[in-house]
C-alpha cells in the first residue's frame, strides 16, 4: 500500500458531492430506460477511489436505510473521512484503504457502483480491473457510473498537458509544478496573434483550467497517466466483463445535436441504428471531451424511448419561478441561472406553478398528470413527451426519490448535520439534494452553524448579533430571513 509519498497523501485532491453519482440519479436513468433498479432508500452502493468520502458521506447521511462502502489507495484521505463519519455518528457507511487490483467479490454485491475520476488516470491493468470489479460485484439489476475523458475533445486537453509536462519535468514541488505549467501555457498562447484561431481554441481551454484549484490541476493535468478514449473502445472493454452500455448520467441539453431531427435522420442514414455509432458521430459533432457513462449487466433489455409507464414511479420538482414575459398571452418562468422559458400551454403553466410552491420537494408524476391534462387521467404518451421536453430544458427535475428536505421554514430550523460539519471545515457544503453551496459569506456560514434545531428566530438573531456585534440589529434580522430562505431553497434544511 502507498505510504506518505503517495501524491494523494502529499497533496489532497479536493472532494465534493457529485449529483450525477447519487443513487437517485442512477435509478432515475435506469427507470427511464426500462430497467427496475433498486430503490434508493434500500440499496447498497460502492465507490471506487472515494478519497475522503466527500461524495459518499452526504449520501449515507441523507439515506440512513441504505449501505455505502468506499475505498481508496491513499491512506490519509481515508483517515480524514473516517473521522468525519465518527463525528456524524453514521453507521451505514464504511471507508477503507484498498487497492483496485486487490479488492473483489469479498465486498459482496452492490446495486450501484461509482468510479468517478478514475478510469482515465490509471494504467491499463487497473482500467481493465475496474471493469472486472464491476462485473464481479454489480447486482443483476445494478447500475455502474464511470466517468472518463473522451475523444475527440480530449486531444486538445492532452496537447496542453504535454506542453505543461515539457516545462515542469525538473520541478518536484506540486504547487510549483502547477504554477510553472500554467505560466508556460500563457506564454505559448500569447505568442500567437490575437485573431488566430489556434490562440482562441487554446485560450478557451486555458480559461477552463484557471477555474480549477492547484490540487485539481496537479492531479488531473500533471498525473503520470492520462488515457482518454472513444466511447466504442470504452464500451468494448466493458463488454468483456458481461456489461453493456446503458446511457449517460444525465439527459443532453436542448441545444445538443441529438435533438435536431434533421441531424438524427442524417445520422441514421449514415451509421444505421447502432447506438454506439450514433453516439460516436455525435461526439464528433460536439467535440466531446468528457463522459459520465452508465453501465448495466449484459442481457438487460434497454429501451431508448421513454414510455409513459416509465414515469409512474418518478417524481418531478422545479426551481423555476414565475417572472415577467415578453409575449402577450404566455407565462414566463426563470431558473436561478437566468435561463427563461415562455409557454402558453395551460398544463405546463399549471405544473410549473405548483412545483414552484413546493420546491425543493418534489411531487409524484401520477399526482401532477391531471395538471398537464386538466382532467383526472393517467399520464399518456403526449404527457410523457412533454415531461421529457421540460426535463431536457432543465425546467423540471425528474427524481426517483424525495430527499428529506424542508418544504417550508419551521419554528426551529435544522440544517443537515453533514452540511454544518462541512461548513465548519471549509467554504463548500453538500446539500440534502447532493448539490453543493458556497459559504463564502461569513454571515451565511455562521448562520448555518447555528441551525441545529434548538433555536427559534429570536435565539438565532441574538446569536448572530453576538457573532457580529458591529452589525445593526435591523440588518441582522433582514439577513437572517434572507439566509434561511437561501438555505431552504438550496436544500440544506431538513424536513
Amino acid at each position: 500500500m502507498p505510504g506518505a509519498q503517495d501524491p494523494y497523501n502529499a497533496f489532497a485532491y479536493p472532494g465534493y458531492s457529485y449529483p450525477n453519482t447519487h443513487p437517485d440519479r442512477l435509478a432515475l436513468m435506469g427507470i427511464l430506460h426500462g430497467l427496475a433498479p433498486a430503490p434508493v432508500e434500500s440499496c447498497r452502493l460502492l465507490e471506487v477511489a472515494c478519497g475522503d468520502g466527500a461524495n459518499l458521506i452526504p449520501m449515507a447521511y441523507t439515506i440512513p436505510t441504505s449501505e455505502f462502502v468506499g475505498f481508496d489507495r491513499a491512506q490519509l484521505p481515508i483517515v480524514r473521512g473516517q473521522e468525519r463519519i465518527r463525528e456524524l455518528g453514521l453507521t451505514n457507511v464504511r471507508l477503507f484503504q484498498g487497492d483496485l487490483l486487490d479488492v473483489g467479490r469479498e465486498l459482496g454485491q452492490f446495486d450501484y457502483l461509482i468510479a468517478h475520476g478514475v478510469y482515465s488516470w490509471v494504467p491499463g491493468p487497473a482500467r481493465d480491473r475496474l471493469f472486472g470489479l464491476v462485473g464481479e460485484v454489480l447486482a443483476p439489476g445494478g447500475i455502474a457510473f464511470v466517468s472518463y475523458n473522451a475523444l475527440p475533445g480530449s486531444y486538445l486537453r492532452r496537447m496542453m498537458r504535454e506542453m505543461m509536462l515539457l516545462r515542469v519535468q525538473d520541478i518536484e514541488d506540486p504547487r510549483q509544478r502547477v504554477a510553472a505549467g500554467m505560466e508556460f501555457l500563457h506564454f505559448l498562447v500569447e505568442t500567437r496573434p490575437e485573431t488566430d484561431a489556434y490562440r482562441t481554441l487554446f485560450a478557451t481551454q486555458l480559461k477552463r483550467m484557471e477555474g480549477h484549484d492547484s490540487a485539481t490541476t496537479f492531479h488531473d493535468e500533471l498525473s503520470p497517466e492520462f488515457h482518454p478514449v472513444y466511447l466504442p473502445e470504452f464500451v468494448g472493454c466493458a463488454q468483456r466483463h458481461d456489461l453493456q452500455y446503458l446511457c449517460e448520467a444525465e439527459l443532453p441539453l436542448p441545444h445538443d445535436p441529438c435533438y435536431r431531427r434533421d441531424l438524427r435522420s442524417a445520422l441514421e442514414n449514415a451509421v444505421g441504428d447502432d447506438v454506439l455509432k450514433q453516439e460516436l458521430a455525435l461526439d464528433f459533432m460536439r467535440m466531446r471531451a468528457y463522459r459520465e457513462t452508465l453501465l448495466c449487466r449484459a442481457g438487460q433489455t434497454v429501451r431508448r424511448d421513454f414510455r409513459a409507464e416509465h414515469f409512474h414511479e418518478l417524481l418531478a420538482a422545479s426551481q423555476a419561478t414565475p417572472c415577467d414575459g415578453e409575449t402577450p398571452g404566455s407565462s414566463a418562468f426563470e431558473l436561478p441561472d437566468g435561463i427563461k422559458m415562455q409557454s402558453n400551454h395551460p398544463g405546463v403553466v399549471r405544473l410549473l406553478g405548483e412545483l414552484a410552491k413546493v420546491w425543493p420537494r418534489a411531487l409524484r408524476v401520477d399526482e401532477i398528470a391531471p395538471l398537464l391534462t386538466g382532467a383526472v387521467a393517467a399520464l399518456d404518451a403526449a404527457g410523457a413527451e412533454l415531461l421529457t421536453r421540460l426535463a431536457v430544458s432543465r425546467m423540471i427535475e425528474l427524481r426517483s426519490w424525495n430527499a428529506p428536505v424542508a418544504g417550508r421554514l419551521s419554528e426551529r430550523p435544522r440544517a443537515s448535520a453533514c452540511s454544518r460539519q462541512e461548513g465548519r471545515r471549509g467554504t463548500v457544503a453538500a446539500t440534502l439534494l447532493h448539490t453543493t453551496i458556497k459559504l463564502e459569506d461569513p454571515k451565511v456560514r455562521a448562520l448555518l452553524a447555528l441551525l441545529d434545531g434548538t433555536r427559534d428566530r429570536g435565539a438565532l438573531a441574538a446569536a448572530m448579533k453576538a457573532e457580529f456585534p458591529s452589525t445593526p440589529a435591523s440588518e441582522i434580522e433582514e439577513g437572517l430571513e434572507a439566509g434561511l430562505a437561501f438555505l431552504r431553497r438550496a436544500g440544506v434544511l431538513e424536513a
